[in-house]
């Protein structure tokens, strides 16, 4: 709570900027309840820009941590009586389109309407050193992907990495009868796997190194924009310097490797993003090489702990569907010869698991959502949102919505059965061109994870009720702590 208190004490040496601020808030209300002054055809969508400097922030990361976001935008959705509205959240304008219609219109207009954009905390943690936009490169990046995150890519990776790793982590950590918790555990599976493919690193101190700053980096990412010593964007920022720090000296040590044809020039992503120009025809810097492969292990990291940790949670608290998926996996293992490595098939054939792990994402989001901006204005639900807005969606809103699934707060499976949900209703993974590159690298991540431990163990929960937040990923906040119970104990 620190930084609350370090922000009412910025706003008391504020005050002189209060009157401009009240006087442009009073302007931009005045011209939302009266559309005509400004003239046609803009028509500005209602909403409010809360108080000054905070905008809407406190109820909106009040909301977001508790895991309440969708009641943040169906609150001003009635008060407004429309599906598109705006508020201000993130030190930005911002127009919130509401359900499956509104994620469709935003993910079709991709490039189009709006573009990718990000939030000033993430722009600082993941600064490049020329000073352009951490978006601005990545289309480059995300190219680089397929050729790592294909079936193809993917199969190598399940049998050399992915099922190694697991095993290791197991034998390792997860004692018969002990006491472990799961997301430290799934965290260290999901950075020694983020570790081999993106930096080519199978050195067990890397795990460590990079998972003490992530720390600091996850919980500064969407948070109050303040860089003021004690806040959680400060000491991501700091968090941020080591890492980079670290990276820079990984990078060194793979140019010399490629140099003496110990690492090919395609072997990794680091070793592919060494070789990879700019717009302008120029090598990559360094530092933005680890600016890049700071947000790559993010996202290969955090978020799929989450997963794991909520799918460890969701088994122990429904038998009847753990026992399915046990079924599912024993099957696939009967169908293996003893100590033989899973492969791209065996993954595909655990179809319940996958929807087990969908209704899990449905529920727990591991990402909330993202942000967009406007780069035309276009108009959407009779109001026009203009140029330089930020849109936000997340995937709260449609995916707990009764309108798109029934009882939604009900875990079912077999939502994701045949046809699946509406389109657009289920975007833990993004939508149109900007979807995650990852998904099948998530998936397989994930149902590799599953496979091991549930063909090992049963377990049951030490905290039942143990409370969950979010910042910005779920998390358990005890890091959902569990007994083992291996099955030859029967």
């Amino acid at each position: 709570m620190e930084h609350w208190f370090t922000f009412a004490f910025l706003l008391g040496s504020a005050v002189s900027l209060l009157v401009i601020i009240f006087t442009f808030l009073f302007r931009h209300q005045f011209y939302q309840q009266n559309p005509s002054t400004v003239g046609p055809p803009f028509r500005p969508p209602p909403g409010s820009n809360g108080w000054p400097l905070i905008g809407e922030n406190l109820d909106y990361l009040h909301k977001l941590r508790s895991g309440n976001l969708r009641e943040f935008v169906v609150e001003r959705m009635k008060k407004y009586g429309s599906k598109v509205f705006t508020t201000s959240i993130i030190g930005q304008p911002t127009a919130i389109l509401y359900g499956a219609e509104g994620n469709k219109f935003l993910f079709s207009n991709e490039n189009k309407l709006v573009k990718v954009w990000y939030p000033g905390s993430i722009e600082k943690i993941f600064a490049k050193s020329h000073g352009k936009s951490i978006g601005d490169d990545f289309v480059k990046v995300r190219k680089m992907l397929p050729a790592f995150f294909s079936s193809t890519a993917l199969q190598k990776f399940i049998e050399g990495t992915m099922d190694n790793v697991i095993k290791l982590e197991l034998e390792g950590h997860w004692k018969p009868n002990g006491s472990v918790l799961v997301r430290d555990l799934a965290g260290r599976y999901t950075l020694g796997v983020a570790c081999r493919i993106l930096l080519g690193s199978d050195d067990p101190s890397m795990v460590e190194k990079l998972a003490e700053p992530e720390k600091d980096i996850a919980t500064g990412i969407i948070s109050m924009p303040i860089d003021f010593p004690g806040t959680a964007l400060n000491r991501a920022l700091k968090a941020a310097k080591r890492l980079t720090a670290l990276l820079l000296g990984v990078i060194e040590k793979t140019k010399i490797d490629i140099a003496d044809g110990k690492v090919s020039k395609t072997e990794n992503i680091l070793s592919k993003l060494l070789h990879a120009k700019d717009e302008n025809g120029e090598l990559f810097k360094e530092v933005d090489v680890a600016a890049h492969l700071a947000g790559l292990i993010h996202g290969g990291y955090d978020p799929i702990r989450s997963g794991l940790t909520f799918v460890m949670k969701y088994l122990a608290e429904l038998p009847e569907i753990y026992e399915q998926v046990l079924r599912e996996q024993m099957e696939v293992k009967r169908s293996k010869q003893e100590n033989e490595t899973l492969r791209w098939e065996d993954i595909k054939k655990m179809k319940y698991s996958w929807n087990v792990t969908q209704e899990v994402f449905r529920l727990m989001p591991p990402v909330p959502g993202t942000f967009r901006e406007v780069i035309k204005e276009f108009t959407y639900g009779g109001y026009t949102i203009p140029k330089g807005y930020k849109i936000h969606w997340n995937a709260y809103s449609t995916q707990l919505d009764p309108e798109y699934f029934s009882e939604p707060e009900k875990f079912d499976p077999s939502r994701f059965d045949g046809k699946g949900p509406p389109p657009f209703s289920y975007v833990p993974y993004g939508g149109g061109p900007r979807m995650c590159p990852g998904i099948d690298y998530a998936k397989a991540v994930i149902l590799v994870f599953i496979h091991n431990v549930v063909t090992r163990y049963r377990w049951e929960l030490l905290i039942p009720d143990e409370k969950v937040v979010v910042d910005p990923h779920p998390r358990p906040i005890e890091g959902l702590p569990i007994r083992l119970h291996p099955h030859d104990e029967s």
